[in-house]
């Protein structure tokens, strides 16, 4: 063979032996699923760390992280550690959501989305057609049915045809004695959500047997009331003889309910108030918020963090450390980012080795298991319906208090 040619032939069977070992190295990938390699799996989140009025999600980040770290340090998930990109921040904007969504898989290449908090799902859609794993709390009707999207403690606000948790109903009866002859007033915001939650929660707790006096998603989802006295009003005069209602419900956020709160108790309101998202130390530092939320029921689809169980120790231990070791408050934030990835390092574990798409799905269809922080687990019923279970935590002269047990309840049919 000449002598040019034995170089070309040498230089391309080097050039073959190069990409043979780089295929097999940790960093390239070992076959063509998005975000796998052979030693890694790709994955981001989609959070509300920013919005319009100041309430913010941030903290669900955190909570992934830790529960990732977790997963890497104890080897990862059939031998893959987790390369968590971190959340993207939809600013709790429509389009700004989808636009993260289509960064995330067109972009960053990950194989799953996992956490996904916000109020607002546009990139569901698009997820679901990509055939992106996507972990979320399933406070959206876009958790309840299509097929690569999981809420991590189920659908929580399901379409006709499947069912409803009766957590909060249940728990707000056992607080005020049983619900035969009491009612309640239900306020949200005007958005997708708090339709959504109005229809769903004026069920459930119709069902549970308390009269629904009022129930309205109607104030403005995008610029908070400096005036509340319109809706306390309405709401103090609804109860049965124009009495007050029994209990307020509110299915807002912070800000709003810091407002409507504090106008009700102005109002001279002596019922009780609940909601189910001011379960939050960082909320006591203000006098004024401590004040406003003093005494009000806040429901929890978990076991709440005064629960002494190796789980619950557990997710402080993992907390601390990704925080760098420093003692930080805990919120329900954490928890849905630490949940939603515990859900899908469950299934992806369930997976095997050979993680593409089609195994995981495989995996999730007829996965279960027991005892975790938001009890039994299984899909795809996780994918019609809650998981059911939940307590009221009460704030009560500047911290927690748990006030109805976590509890697993019977759903009821939603139509």
């Amino acid at each position: 063979m000449p002598r040019p040619l034995r170089v070309i032939t040498a230089t391309f069977a080097l050039l073959l032996v190069t990409a043979c070992n780089s295929a097999s190295s940790g960093g390239s990938s070992s076959s063509s699923v998005r975000g796998v390699t052979v030693d890694t799996i790709k994955v981001g989140g989609i959070v509300s760390m920013t919005t319009a009025s100041g309430y913010s999600k941030k903290d669900t980040d955190l909570g992934a992280r830790a529960r990732y770290d977790r997963a890497n340090t104890e080897g990862g998930i059939n031998g893959r550690k987790i390369e968590y990109l971190g959340a993207e921040d939809d600013g709790q904007d429509p389009g700004r959501n989808l636009a993260a969504a289509r960064k995330l898989v067109q972009q960053d290449k990950v194989f799953a989305v996992s956490p996904m908090s916000s109020v607002t799902f546009a990139g569901a859609d698009f997820l679901d057609a990509q055939k992106v794993p996507t972990v979320g709390w399933g406070t959206l009707p876009s958790f309840c049915g299509p097929a690569h999207l999981y809420g991590f403690n189920g659908c929580l606000v399901p379409t006709p045809g499947g069912t409803l948790n009766q957590t909060w109903p249940e728990g707000l009866a056992a607080v005020l004695g049983g619900a035969r002859g009491k009612s309640v007033a239900l306020i949200a915001g005007d958005n997708d959500a708090g339709k959504f939650g109005i229809r769903t929660f004026t069920q459930g707790f119709k069902a549970a047997g308390f009269q629904v006096a009022y129930a309205k998603a109607v104030v403005p989802a995008t610029s908070m009331p400096s005036d509340w006295s319109a809706y306390t009003k309405e709401i103090l005069r609804s109860g049965p003889g124009g009495a007050a209602p029994d209990a307020v419900i509110s299915v807002m956020q912070t800000p709003y309910n810091i407002g409507l709160f504090t106008a009700l108790k102005r109002s001279g309101y002596k019922g009780v108030i609940s909601d189910p998202t001011d379960y939050d130390p960082g909320l006591l530092a203000k006098d004024a918020t401590k004040q406003a939320l003093d005494g009000v029921h806040v429901l929890l689809q978990f076991q709440p963090f005064e629960a002494d169980t190796p789980a619950m120790r557990q997710f402080k231990a993992d907390i601390k450390k990704a925080a760098g070791g420093k003692e930080t408050p805990l919120n329900m934030h954490m928890m849905t980012g630490y949940m939603s990835a515990d859900l899908f390092l469950a299934i992806a574990g369930k997976a095997g080795k050979d993680l593409t798409v089609e195994s995981f799905q495989k995996a999730a269809d007829g996965f279960s298991d027991t005892g975790t922080l938001v009890g039994d687990r299984a899909e795809p019923k996780g994918q019609e319906e809650s998981f059911g279970c939940g307590a009221l935590v009460q704030l009560r002269n500047g911290r927690y208090e748990v006030a109805v047990p976590f509890k697993c309840y019977p759903p009821i049919p939603f139509g």
